[in-house]
Protein backbone atom coordinates (compact mmCIF):
# COMPACT_ATOMS: atom_id res chain seq x y z
CA UNK A 1 0.00 0.00 0.00
CA UNK A 2 1.58 3.32 -1.06
CA UNK A 3 0.35 6.28 1.06
CA UNK A 4 1.08 9.32 -1.21
CA UNK A 5 2.95 12.63 0.23
CA UNK A 6 0.46 15.03 2.30
CA UNK A 7 0.53 17.47 -0.59
CA UNK A 8 -1.25 14.89 -2.95
CA UNK A 9 -3.54 14.33 -0.48
CA UNK A 10 -4.95 18.34 -0.20
CA UNK A 11 -4.61 18.02 -4.08
CA UNK A 12 -6.91 15.16 -4.98
CA UNK A 13 -9.33 15.49 -1.80
CA UNK A 14 -9.48 19.62 -2.63
CA UNK A 15 -10.17 18.70 -6.31
CA UNK A 16 -12.89 15.97 -5.05
CA UNK A 17 -14.68 18.47 -2.66
CA UNK A 18 -14.85 21.53 -5.12
CA UNK A 19 -16.58 20.00 -7.92
CA UNK A 20 -18.66 18.37 -5.81
CA UNK A 21 -19.49 21.81 -4.64
CA UNK A 22 -19.32 23.72 -7.47
CA UNK A 23 -22.36 20.92 -8.72
CA UNK A 24 -24.39 21.81 -5.70
CA UNK A 25 -24.01 25.59 -6.66
CA UNK A 26 -24.36 25.30 -10.33
CA UNK A 27 -27.89 23.24 -9.37
CA UNK A 28 -29.03 26.20 -6.62
CA UNK A 29 -28.20 28.47 -9.71
CA UNK A 30 -30.90 26.45 -12.02
CA UNK A 31 -33.38 26.70 -8.96
CA UNK A 32 -32.99 30.21 -8.50
CA UNK A 33 -33.52 30.97 -12.84
CA UNK A 34 -36.15 27.99 -12.24
CA UNK A 35 -37.97 30.56 -10.00
CA UNK A 36 -38.62 27.78 -7.25
CA UNK A 37 -36.86 30.65 -4.89
CA UNK A 38 -33.96 31.33 -2.66
CA UNK A 39 -34.99 29.20 0.35
CA UNK A 40 -36.19 26.16 -1.98
CA UNK A 41 -33.07 26.56 -4.21
CA UNK A 42 -31.01 25.99 -0.92
CA UNK A 43 -32.62 23.50 0.62
CA UNK A 44 -32.13 21.38 -2.93
CA UNK A 45 -28.63 22.50 -2.83
CA UNK A 46 -28.16 21.72 0.70
CA UNK A 47 -29.93 17.56 -0.13
CA UNK A 48 -27.67 17.64 -3.10
CA UNK A 49 -24.72 18.09 -0.84
CA UNK A 50 -26.09 16.22 1.61
CA UNK A 51 -26.14 12.85 -0.80
CA UNK A 52 -22.82 13.63 -2.09
CA UNK A 53 -21.12 14.26 0.90
CA UNK A 54 -22.73 10.68 2.24
CA UNK A 55 -21.26 8.82 -0.49
CA UNK A 56 -18.19 10.19 -0.48
CA UNK A 57 -17.82 9.79 3.09
CA UNK A 58 -19.07 5.85 2.26
CA UNK A 59 -16.01 5.64 -0.23
CA UNK A 60 -13.68 7.41 2.07
CA UNK A 61 -14.56 3.98 4.79
CA UNK A 62 -15.16 1.11 1.91
CA UNK A 63 -11.52 2.42 0.38
CA UNK A 64 -9.85 2.60 3.96
CA UNK A 65 -10.82 -0.99 4.86
CA UNK A 66 -9.63 -2.09 1.39
CA UNK A 67 -13.01 -3.38 0.43
CA UNK A 68 -12.32 -1.67 -3.34
CA UNK A 69 -8.63 -3.77 -3.49
CA UNK A 70 -9.27 -6.95 -5.79
CA UNK A 71 -7.30 -9.72 -6.83
CA UNK A 72 -7.84 -11.39 -10.48
CA UNK A 73 -11.55 -13.70 -9.77
CA UNK A 74 -13.13 -11.20 -7.56
CA UNK A 75 -15.71 -8.91 -7.76
CA UNK A 76 -14.30 -5.58 -9.20
CA UNK A 77 -16.52 -3.48 -6.45
CA UNK A 78 -15.05 -0.03 -7.03
CA UNK A 79 -17.01 -0.47 -11.18
CA UNK A 80 -19.92 -1.92 -9.77
CA UNK A 81 -19.73 1.65 -7.20
CA UNK A 82 -18.80 3.99 -9.75
CA UNK A 83 -22.19 2.01 -11.99
CA UNK A 84 -24.03 2.37 -9.00
CA UNK A 85 -23.10 5.75 -8.20
CA UNK A 86 -23.99 7.53 -11.61
CA UNK A 87 -27.46 5.38 -11.90
CA UNK A 88 -28.58 7.07 -9.03
CA UNK A 89 -27.40 10.55 -9.76
CA UNK A 90 -29.03 10.16 -13.11
CA UNK A 91 -32.02 8.95 -11.64
CA UNK A 92 -32.01 11.42 -9.02
CA UNK A 93 -32.28 14.28 -12.06
CA UNK A 94 -35.62 12.97 -12.99
CA UNK A 95 -37.19 14.15 -9.38
CA UNK A 96 -39.44 16.87 -10.69
CA UNK A 97 -38.20 19.67 -8.52
CA UNK A 98 -34.39 18.22 -9.85
CA UNK A 99 -35.45 18.16 -13.09
CA UNK A 100 -37.02 21.84 -13.27
CA UNK A 101 -33.69 23.13 -11.66
CA UNK A 102 -31.59 21.65 -14.49
CA UNK A 103 -33.86 22.67 -17.13
CA UNK A 104 -33.36 26.10 -16.37
CA UNK A 105 -31.42 28.79 -18.61
CA UNK A 106 -27.77 28.94 -18.80
CA UNK A 107 -27.94 25.35 -17.01
CA UNK A 108 -25.80 23.52 -19.18
CA UNK A 109 -23.22 26.46 -18.78
CA UNK A 110 -23.37 25.68 -14.99
CA UNK A 111 -23.06 22.61 -15.29
CA UNK A 112 -19.52 22.69 -16.81
CA UNK A 113 -17.97 24.90 -14.31
CA UNK A 114 -17.49 21.91 -11.69
CA UNK A 115 -15.00 20.59 -14.40
CA UNK A 116 -12.71 23.57 -14.05
CA UNK A 117 -11.24 21.77 -10.68
CA UNK A 118 -10.35 19.01 -13.14
CA UNK A 119 -6.97 20.37 -13.14
CA UNK A 120 -6.43 18.36 -9.91
CA UNK A 121 -5.78 15.68 -11.89
CA UNK A 122 -1.90 16.43 -12.06
CA UNK A 123 -1.99 13.87 -9.34
CA UNK A 124 -1.90 10.74 -11.89
CA UNK A 125 1.21 12.69 -13.19
CA UNK A 126 2.66 12.62 -9.70
CA UNK A 127 1.76 8.89 -9.32
CA UNK A 128 3.33 8.35 -12.58
CA UNK A 129 6.63 10.50 -11.47
CA UNK A 130 6.60 8.40 -8.07
CA UNK A 131 6.93 4.78 -10.18
CA UNK A 132 3.12 4.20 -8.42
CA UNK A 133 0.97 4.54 -11.25
CA UNK A 134 1.36 3.10 -15.08
CA UNK A 135 2.08 5.44 -18.27
CA UNK A 136 -0.69 3.75 -20.24
CA UNK A 137 -3.49 5.05 -16.96
CA UNK A 138 -1.79 8.29 -15.57
CA UNK A 139 -0.46 10.09 -18.88
CA UNK A 140 -4.16 10.19 -20.42
CA UNK A 141 -6.21 10.20 -17.00
CA UNK A 142 -3.97 13.11 -15.98
CA UNK A 143 -3.43 14.78 -18.99
CA UNK A 144 -7.10 14.30 -20.24
CA UNK A 145 -8.56 15.87 -16.86
CA UNK A 146 -5.98 18.95 -17.11
CA UNK A 147 -7.11 19.78 -20.69
CA UNK A 148 -10.56 19.40 -19.38
CA UNK A 149 -10.49 22.01 -16.32
CA UNK A 150 -8.72 24.32 -18.38
CA UNK A 151 -11.36 24.06 -21.52
CA UNK A 152 -14.33 23.56 -18.95
CA UNK A 153 -14.10 27.85 -18.51
CA UNK A 154 -13.71 28.62 -21.61
CA UNK A 155 -16.65 26.96 -23.20
CA UNK A 156 -18.75 27.78 -20.50
CA UNK A 157 -18.14 31.20 -21.47
CA UNK A 158 -18.43 30.52 -24.67
CA UNK A 159 -21.82 29.23 -24.31
CA UNK A 160 -22.85 32.28 -22.06
CA UNK A 161 -22.43 34.62 -25.23
CA UNK A 162 -23.54 32.33 -27.96
CA UNK A 163 -26.06 29.61 -26.86
CA UNK A 164 -26.10 28.34 -30.16
CA UNK A 165 -22.51 27.01 -29.68
CA UNK A 166 -21.41 23.83 -30.39
CA UNK A 167 -18.10 23.69 -28.63
CA UNK A 168 -20.00 22.71 -25.23
CA UNK A 169 -21.35 19.64 -27.05
CA UNK A 170 -17.57 18.91 -28.19
CA UNK A 171 -16.78 19.58 -24.89
CA UNK A 172 -19.14 16.78 -22.88
CA UNK A 173 -18.49 14.23 -25.43
CA UNK A 174 -14.82 14.84 -25.25
CA UNK A 175 -15.21 14.69 -21.56
CA UNK A 176 -17.53 11.46 -21.43
CA UNK A 177 -14.54 9.50 -24.11
CA UNK A 178 -11.78 10.47 -21.52
CA UNK A 179 -13.68 9.60 -18.12
CA UNK A 180 -14.70 6.51 -19.89
CA UNK A 181 -11.25 5.27 -21.73
CA UNK A 182 -10.15 5.40 -17.92
CA UNK A 183 -12.89 3.10 -16.68
CA UNK A 184 -12.14 0.83 -19.42
CA UNK A 185 -8.60 0.92 -18.74
CA UNK A 186 -9.69 0.02 -14.77
CA UNK A 187 -11.61 -2.52 -16.04
CA UNK A 188 -9.31 -4.26 -18.23
CA UNK A 189 -6.43 -4.17 -15.49
CA UNK A 190 -8.30 -4.79 -13.11
CA UNK A 191 -9.75 -8.15 -14.86
CA UNK A 192 -6.10 -9.51 -15.76
CA UNK A 193 -6.84 -8.61 -19.37
CA UNK A 194 -4.31 -6.04 -20.18
CA UNK A 195 -1.24 -6.19 -17.49
CA UNK A 196 0.66 -2.93 -16.95
CA UNK A 197 4.17 -2.48 -14.72
CA UNK A 198 3.25 -0.81 -12.16
CA UNK A 199 -0.22 -2.02 -11.58
CA UNK A 200 -3.31 0.12 -10.71
CA UNK A 201 -3.48 -0.86 -7.34
CA UNK A 202 -3.31 2.89 -5.84
CA UNK A 203 -6.24 3.86 -7.59
CA UNK A 204 -8.11 1.10 -5.04
CA UNK A 205 -6.56 2.57 -2.55
CA UNK A 206 -6.78 6.72 -0.75
CA UNK A 207 -6.77 9.09 -1.90
CA UNK A 208 -6.99 7.85 -5.66
CA UNK A 209 -10.27 5.32 -4.73
CA UNK A 210 -12.36 8.59 -4.09
CA UNK A 211 -11.65 10.45 -7.39
CA UNK A 212 -12.43 6.90 -9.06
CA UNK A 213 -15.62 5.72 -6.78
CA UNK A 214 -17.45 8.76 -6.22
CA UNK A 215 -16.26 12.05 -8.67
CA UNK A 216 -15.95 10.21 -12.02
CA UNK A 217 -19.66 9.18 -11.76
CA UNK A 218 -20.18 12.61 -10.80
CA UNK A 219 -18.30 14.16 -14.08
CA UNK A 220 -20.10 11.66 -15.91
CA UNK A 221 -23.51 12.90 -14.64
CA UNK A 222 -22.63 16.36 -15.44
CA UNK A 223 -21.69 15.67 -18.84
CA UNK A 224 -25.03 13.77 -20.22
CA UNK A 225 -26.83 16.11 -18.00
CA UNK A 226 -25.71 19.31 -19.63
CA UNK A 227 -25.58 17.21 -22.94
CA UNK A 228 -29.19 16.56 -22.58
CA UNK A 229 -30.06 19.74 -21.62
CA UNK A 230 -28.12 21.03 -25.01
CA UNK A 231 -30.32 19.21 -27.25
CA UNK A 232 -33.14 20.44 -25.78
CA UNK A 233 -32.54 23.71 -25.50
CA UNK A 234 -34.70 26.57 -27.87
CA UNK A 235 -32.38 27.14 -31.55
CA UNK A 236 -32.58 30.07 -32.49
CA UNK A 237 -33.87 30.36 -36.02
CA UNK A 238 -34.12 34.07 -38.38
CA UNK A 239 -37.52 36.47 -38.28
CA UNK A 240 -38.75 38.22 -40.83
CA UNK A 241 -36.98 40.98 -40.19
CA UNK A 242 -33.49 39.54 -39.82
CA UNK A 243 -33.40 39.05 -36.05
CA UNK A 244 -33.12 35.71 -34.54
CA UNK A 245 -35.31 34.24 -31.67
CA UNK A 246 -35.27 30.83 -29.68
CA UNK A 247 -37.75 28.23 -31.22
CA UNK A 248 -37.93 25.22 -29.16
CA UNK A 249 -36.31 22.18 -31.33
CA UNK A 250 -40.04 20.01 -31.17
CA UNK A 251 -41.05 23.16 -33.28
CA UNK A 252 -38.58 22.65 -35.58
CA UNK A 253 -39.62 18.81 -36.40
Amino acid sequence: MYDPPAYVWAITLAGAIAIAATACIALYGGAVHARLGKRRAALLAGAAAAVLGGWFAATMVIAGNGWYDTQLGQTLWQPVAMAGSLGALLALSRIPVVARALRAPGTAGRLLLPHTFRVAGVFFLIYLAAGRLPALFALPAGLGDIAAGIAAPLVALRLARSPSSRAAVWFNAYGILDLSAGITLVVLTGLGLLTVTPSTAPINELPLALIIAADVPLMLALHITSLVTLTRAPRPVPSADGRWFPVPRRALR
